[in-house]
């Protein structure tokens, strides 16, 4: 009944959304509120307060999102991301982790293939090669288990996902109520596909582009940058709705998180940005990629003033842990699933001690790799060094040791002690600039499984 009644208030609202956002955003806000059961208060409370005043920064994106973009895709996307990953999903979740006392994801990370058409620097998906791939049926699978949990929301990445984007508009027929996000180059978005997105109206690009032209043609090869502009001025074209992926590194941070970039980036049509800090996992990794403190500190405050103050959302998979209090790998909420089936806790972490070829959804996460995170996490009380690998390392090798896990990267494995020892000199120097942040401008929350 609780369902029904969050379904009645969604589409209702819905109806109302483009002629009256002033009245409808408010109200969708309050109903996902209502049905949350009181998770991440914070969070609520700021965006209550953003959708409630019309000249807030978040106000005005959201406004503009609902003029450019086509109305069926946004409408679709909002009812299956707070009705289906929200209300129906968030209630079925938390009724499983207690029955099962494990992790069970909001999301799921999926590689449909190691192949890619690029050959980025720093990159670890080229060590995995061209030849693994997850096939429909094996993907179909992991999602109809998906939604017997709860989950919703499902994330490609690889390789190339979209070297499989007919399987995946087909994926996206196939499973209407969830929510689909692709980490792509962008160089396969042609018209057709832009045509078979706004029919699904449930799937959502984000493209890595590394700044400006010579930034990002230098790590992912020459013509690239002029590739990917011209997808996303497809899709903007097209109405659709897509955003951005950054890598930031202590050789391109600055590049990538300057005000100008931003701005270009909302000019090209993005609504979100998601910035990734460079992790030396790999064959290639190089620790001189990893940013200083005082470059992660920098990230750190231009994230924030760019969401006070720029019509674009920007989100920092590191420099964000207090907003999902701490690590969210290991099933808490998201776990990977490479090309191979290896069911590894973090897109970033690859040991796994699980396959889905072998075991269901469920039993992969009460594995002993899942449980020990669930059972360790948060991994420290500063939500700024959330990671058991690149601010606590000891963690990870005490993690992977006891759990028997091996490394799943086929192609070149490493040892958990190769890959920590890569990010102990880092989190040493990360600490005190954490502390001090952490100790000034933390929310004070409580952290829930």
């Amino acid at each position: 009944m609780k369902e029904q009644i969050a379904d009645f208030g969604i589409r209702s609202t819905l109806k109302i959304l483009h002629s009256n956002p002033e009245k409808a955003l408010p109200r969708l806000v309050n109903v996902a509120d209502t049905f949350a059961h009181g998770t991440f208060p914070a969070q609520m409370d700021a965006i209550k307060e953003a959708v409630g005043n019309p000249d807030s920064n978040i106000y005005q994106m959201l406004v503009r999102i609902l003029k450019e973009r086509d109305a069926d895709e946004v409408d679709n996307l909002i009812a299956n991301f707070l009705e289906n990953a929200g209300v129906k999903g968030w209630n079925k979740q938390k009724e499983l982790r207690e029955k099962y006392n494990c992790n069970i994801p909001w999301a799921i990370l999926l590689d449909p293939t190691s192949a890619c058409n690029l050959h980025c620097k720093g990159c670890w998906a080229a060590d995995y090669g061209n030849r693994l791939n997850l096939t429909y049926d094996d993907i179909d699978d992991i999602i109809r288990q998906g939604e017997e949990l709860g989950t919703y929301m499902y994330i490609y990445t690889g390789g190339e996902p979209l070297v499989r984007k007919d399987d995946l508009i087909k994926l996206c027929e196939a499973h209407p109520e969830c929510t689909f996000l692709c980490f792509t180059n962008g160089t396969l978005i042609d018209q057709k596909f832009c045509d078979d997105l706004k029919r699904v109206k449930n799937f959502v690009p984000a493209l890595s582009v590394e700044g400006n032209k010579e930034t990002t043609d230098f790590r992912r090869g020459e013509g690239v940058y002029d590739r990917c502009v011209h997808a996303m001025n497809l899709m903007k074209e097209n109405g659709l709705i897509f955003g951005i992926s950054c890598c930031y590194t202590s050789e391109n941070y600055d590049v990538v998180s300057s005000p100008e970039y931003i701005d270009q980036m909302i000019d090209w049509g993005a609504v979100f940005v998601w910035y990734f800090h460079y992790m030396p996992v790999g064959s290639d990794a190089n620790i001189d990629l990893m940013c200083t403190p005082e470059q992660r500190e920098e990230m750190y405050h231009r994230v924030r003033l760019y969401r006070d103050t720029k019509s674009i959302f920007p989100m920092d998979f590191q420099n964000d842990g207090q907003s999902v209090q701490g690590c969210i790998a290991g099933g808490r909420r998201y776990l990977h699933i490479n090309a191979a089936g290896d069911v590894d806790p973090c897109v970033f972490i690859h040991f796994s001690d699980s396959n889905i070829h072998d075991k269901s959804l469920l039993e992969c996460l009460r594995s002993p790799l899942c449980q020990a995170y669930h059972d360790n996490q948060p991994f420290n009380d500063n939500m700024l060094r959330p990671c058991p690998m690149l601010e606590n390392p000891d963690e990870l090798r005490r993690i992977v040791k006891e759990s028997g896990a091996k490394s799943s990267n086929l192609e070149a494995a490493e040892t958990v002690d190769d890959l920590c020892a890569r990010c102990d000199d880092y989190a040493k120097a990360w600490k005190p600039t954490a502390d001090k942040l952490w100790e000034k401008d933390h929310r004070v929350g409580t952290f829930s499984h």
